[in-house]
């Protein structure tokens, strides 16, 4: 891979993690454009023309899950790492399917997110476990896959799941623990 004539798309609503990534992939030779918001980051893939794309999960108006699709839809062969500060299982699994070649957590700096890019495909070889995860967690995944089956419809997941709307958004607010 030629690093030199690259373009990279960042797309975060952290302006301050954005700049710094933007920053570390200029000075590797990236040429790289950023957007905060879903609406930029389309406008940005269709005038910039991006051959990679790092989007963050939640956006703050919209999921990153539905960037990919559109971003694919605009350039199938466009590499795609979804970064996030709120990992699950079912957002991992939906962004690989959307298209994502890698999924990471933040906070992931510019030399862990090369190394993302440089996989052929996602790693779907890793081995399980030999520790249960907790029940805490347990329930994070739960929630994420009840929202991801509704599209990320906050009062239908919490219909589903048999609880309050806010009591949902709270826990959600929330970062999953770690096991």
């Amino acid at each position: 891979m030629e690093d030199t004539h690259k373009r990279m798309l960042i797309i975060d609503d952290d302006e301050v993690y954005c700049s710094v990534l933007c920053d570390a992939f200029t000075r590797r030779g990236f040429e790289v454009a950023s957007a905060q918001t879903k609406e930029q980051a389309i406008h940005k893939a269709e005038v910039f023309k991006p051959h990679m794309a790092v989007v963050d999960l939640r956006l703050e108006h919209g999921s990153g899950l539905q960037l990919i699709r559109r971003l694919k839809d605009k350039d199938a062969a466009i590499s795609i790492v979804m970064l996030t500060g709120y990992a699950s299982i079912a957002t991992a699994v939906e962004a690989v399917k959307l298209g994502a070649i890698q999924y990471i957590t933040k906070p992931a700096n510019a030399d862990e997110i090369l190394a993302a890019f440089a996989q052929e495909k996602a790693d779907s070889d890793g081995a399980p476990s030999d520790k249960p995860l907790s029940v805490k967690r347990v329930e994070w995944e739960h929630m994420q896959k009840i929202l991801l089956d509704c599209d990320g419809n906050i009062s239908e997941a919490a219909r589903r799941l048999n609880m309050h709307r806010r009591t949902l958004q709270r826990k959600l607010a929330k970062r999953p623990v770690r096991h």
